[in-house]
């Protein structure tokens, strides 16, 4: 299978500062293009280019109103971010307890 057919996932479609900043805003709802773009120093086209990688990745849908096509966020597919995460939060509140238990140790030793 070609790079270019795959399907982004979601590390790698929030991999981008811009893509993360569009599914900020969106989580105050559903916004058309037009008024998303002028938050950016890019051109229409270019903030276009990322909803449809968010998009491929399912964390945005998108509807046409009229002419102009607007954008929700579907958070669902964050879930597998957060679960990823959820190991590492576990992995380090391990650690820091171990710490914790080491200085206490050592100052008890004192």
């Amino acid at each position: 299978m070609a790079a270019e057919s795959a399907k982004p996932d979601v590390f790698q479609a929030i991999a981008d500062p811009t893509r993360r900043q569009l599914l900020q805003m969106l989580s105050n709802g559903e916004m058309p293009v037009t008024a998303m773009s002028g938050h950016f120093a890019m051109s229409r086209t270019a903030v276009s280019k990322h909803l449809r990688i968010l998009a491929d990745a399912g964390l945005v849908a998108n509807r046409k109103v009229g002419r102009e096509t607007r954008y929700r966020l579907q958070p669902e597919p964050l879930l597998e971010l957060k679960r990823w995460l959820e190991y590492y939060d576990r992995f380090w509140e391990n650690k820091l307890a171990m710490l914790k238990h080491y200085v206490e140790e050592t100052a008890a030793d004192d």
